[in-house]
């Protein structure tokens, strides 16, 4: 069983949160704590549900050797209980997911995925759906720095937690 489960969320889960999925994914693997941590993505809207990510993000992803596999889904109210942390994208994401949430308490589970990105100036990671190919190389670049600090986040709460 997994001690740790972080959900990434964001509008649509094509874009954004399944690439900071495979990003952590790929990250935990390495490290040597894929059973302990478990991760998924989800949006807010439901407009994609069970549809794979956009191509224009899983050929960027490709590029830098991560694979986009998950099917997107639907933020639940379930997912307050099943997860310690819930990572958005985005400011508007905060905002919507709120209307998931059973209560105030669950939303203390809720901070935007840039509160880890320390080397970038972002304080969202923009949505690259209308945006050109820098837009998905631009969110491989805040993911790719946040998902560093972000694993050494969970480090530090693994090595607190009981064995």
């Amino acid at each position: 069983m997994p001690t740790f489960n972080l959900l990434f969320v964001c509008l649509g889960n094509i874009c954004r949160s399944p690439c900071a999925e495979s990003v952590m994914l790929h990250l935990i693997d390495r490290a040597g704590l894929s059973e302990q941590v478990h991760i998924d993505s989800a949006g807010t809207g439901d407009w994609h549900i069970g549809k794979h990510s956009d191509d224009r993000m899983r050929k960027h992803a490709k590029r830098r050797g991560y694979s986009l596999d998950s099917l997107a889904r639907q933020v639940s109210p379930l997912d307050f209980q099943r997860f310690d942390m819930i990572l958005v994208m985005d400011q508007q994401n905060l905002r919507d997911i709120a209307s998931f949430a059973p209560d105030e308490a669950a939303m203390k589970k809720v901070q935007l995925f840039c509160d880890f990105a320390k080397d970038r100036s972002e304080r969202q990671v923009p949505d690259p759906y209308y945006d050109g190919e820098e837009g998905f190389e631009q969110v491989l670049d805040i993911v790719e720095n946040g998902s560093q600090y972000l694993l050494e986040h969970i480090k530090a709460k693994l090595s607190k937690s009981p064995a």
